[in-house]
């Protein structure tokens, strides 16, 4: 249940990338769908909220609630944001502000974009775990074969985070996103899939790094 519930909500964030493609009732309909995937995805993983104040932490546990408090904070922006600029599912609200509005959720949404990806990097052992169990244990050359593809995936990442000026939609730099009508769908869905390979690749050995623990330093 919680694997398909992350499932679909990657999905939709790709397709809320694209804007201008999707349309705006349907971007509409895919952000209430979002948020409220976020509500279940909570739901699901309410033992580990209720222990947030649990235990003690270590750099890990630090980096993973840290992001969870930034991605609550993004969503519940986009959220809101979403409503007031809304026309067509809340259109009936009327609340007004909507030139704040935009600029909160251009900012909101990209950086729900990066914030969801490192999270689910912090996650992304669970999934090489699942894979590197359906492999041949004796075909080594296929779990080199994944290592290198990740390396490319990220390494076209920093190429189309770059290319597609994503660092301006997050600083504000830029007020409006720009989405080349002529473009293929298809590759603008590709490029953002690699821009979030890149920040799960980044977040899953940084917190490799953190767990592991240190080497005992042995005597001479």
């Amino acid at each position: 249940m919680r694997m398909t519930v992350d499932c679909l909500m990657t999905v939709i964030l790709l397709l809320l990338m694209g804007y201008s493609r999707v349309g705006e009732a349907a971007h509409e309909w895919l952000g209430v769908s979002m948020f409220l995937l976020f509500i279940v995805h909570h739901v699901l993983n309410h033992k580990w909220i209720s222990g947030v104040f649990k235990g003690k932490y270590n750099l890990f546990r630090v980096m993973q609630t840290a992001l969870v408090i930034l991605l609550f904070a993004t969503m519940i922006g986009s959220a809101v944001s979403g409503m007031i600029l809304s026309k067509h599912v809340f259109r009936f609200l009327d609340l007004g502000g909507a030139s704040a509005a935009r600029k909160i959720h251009m900012l909101c949404g990209y950086w729900n974009f990066i914030l969801m990806s490192l999270h689910l990097g912090l996650h992304w052992v669970m999934i090489v775990k699942m894979v590197s169990k359906k492999l041949p244990k004796d075909k080594p050359g296929l779990k080199w074969a994944a290592r290198i593809a990740a390396v490319l995936i990220a390494g076209y990442g920093i190429y189309a985070l770059t290319a597609r000026r994503i660092y301006e939609y997050l600083f504000g730099i830029t007020k409006f996103t720009f989405i080349d009508p002529e473009e293929p769908f298809v590759l603008f869905l590709l490029d953002h899939l690699a821009i979030m390979g890149l920040f799960v690749f980044i977040s899953h050995y940084i917190s490799e790094g953190i767990r592991k623990p240190p080497k005992k330093q042995t005597k001479e």
